[in-house]
């Protein structure tokens, strides 16, 4: 790209490149996720009933409080900062293949929106009671689609949802039988609709990994790889075969900057995965274990405690982490970051924390190819 040329007003090939605009999601009408096919949420400390319908204000109002202070951190940093429309999420929500009780927040856009280069993808999604969440970024969308016709913008294709659609035994699997399926790669979502959630992504300039999952099945990793190739990107499959209940990969493989990612110590690739890392000279640095185990976790919050590993890099050198998470504070300092520490447990209840509760539009920088030493065999095309 000529240097004198603007970048486009969406531009962001991976994790770590100078972030000049993001959105920062809001907690406004937030719901707690209703239990179906796809997912039941559980409290950690009681076998009680998971609450329904709409969450107390209070519990909204710390959870904004919070998302709050992040965008102040991030324009003190300089970052442009834009934030999704507030949904009505509390009505019931019938569609010809499902019904679900309400929706559930607009916390999270990462899940829902990824950039890759100058295009913005929309995720299928994978749970019904986040199946109309993209209507919360589409004033957005368009006001980056409009005023930069360098802008492209796709919509994957929506899925059905429909009973067929999951394994609603999956979340009765004994132990013994979930390890044998996982190691299979079959989870709740079945294998005949396209389904993937935008966190399962994680981007390295040409080359992009999907974690195959609860929520991003072989047939949306295969539509990524057939829409992503003619533009220039590999599309990466990986496994974290010690993870019972994979879902967004932010919480156990986050690249840091050019040759280096934190990784999650129980939760290693699957074995011959790591190869492409390691053959092109990249580290493999193991997070520390979290400030709090599970049990000591916000009540409704349904994420494993690896929430700590789930930052934000504004930059190669400068890191935004959870306050509390001092030995990873301690971690990136060692390994030369700036860490800029934020108030965030009062978000972990809303499914995410600093990297999920984000979604970068604009970041300096082009395509590049960071693995150079890579056999990579594209999709066969269709006939």
């Amino acid at each position: 790209m000529n240097h004198s040329t603007p970048l486009p007003l969406v531009n962001s090939w991976n994790e770590w490149d100078p972030l000049r605009e993001i959105i920062v999601g809001v907690a406004d009408r937030a719901c707690f996720e209703p239990a179906e096919p796809g997912y039941r949420p559980a409290l950690r400390d009681s076998d009680e009933p998971f609450p329904t319908g709409p969450k107390p204000a209070e519990m909204v109002d710390r959870a904004n409080e919070q998302l709050d202070g992040l965008v102040r951190v991030l324009q003190g940093q300089g970052v442009t900062v834009r934030r999704p429309d507030a949904l009505d999420l509390t009505r019931p929500l019938k569609t010809p293949t499902f019904e679900v009780a309400n929706q559930y927040c607009v916390v999270c856009p990462r899940d829902v929106m990824i950039t890759l280069g100058n295009e913005i993808v929309e995720a299928t999604m994978s749970r019904r009671a986040r199946y109309f969440e993209y209507q919360a970024y589409r004033k957005l969308v368009y006001s980056y689609w409009n005023a930069d016709p360098r802008v492209a913008w796709t919509v994957a294709p929506k899925p059905s949802m429909a009973d067929a659609m999951y394994r609603e035994d999956f979340w009765e699997w004994p132990l013994e039988k979930r390890h044998a399926e996982m190691h299979n790669s079959e989870f709740c979502v079945t294998q005949d609709e396209v389904v993937f959630d935008a966190a399962d992504m994680s981007r390295f300039g040409r080359d992009v990994l999907v974690q195959e999952s609860m929520t991003t099945n072989r047939a949306g990793i295969h539509w990524l790889r057939r829409h992503l190739e003619p533009r220039g990107f590999r599309v990466h499959p990986v496994h974290f075969p010690l993870d019972f209940f994979p879902s967004h990969i932010d919480c156990t493989f986050v690249p840091l900057r050019p040759g280096l990612v934190l990784t999650n110590p129980e939760r290693p690739l699957r074995e011959g995965e790591e190869r492409m890392f390691h053959d092109n000279g990249w580290e493999l640095v193991e997070a520390p274990q979290p400030t709090s185990a599970n049990d000591e976790m916000p009540r409704y919050c349904q994420s494993s405690k690896w929430l700590s590993m789930n930052v934000l890099s504004v930059s190669p050198s400068t890191v935004v982490c959870e306050e509390r998470e001092k030995p990873l504070h301690d971690l990136l300092d060692k390994l030369g970051f700036e860490v800029l520490p934020v108030p965030f447990r009062d978000v972990f209840e809303y499914g995410g924390s600093l990297h999920c509760a984000t979604w970068d539009v604009r970041r300096e920088g082009t395509m590049e190819d960071y693995f150079p030493r890579l056999e990579y065999t594209p999709v066969a095309p269709a006939v």
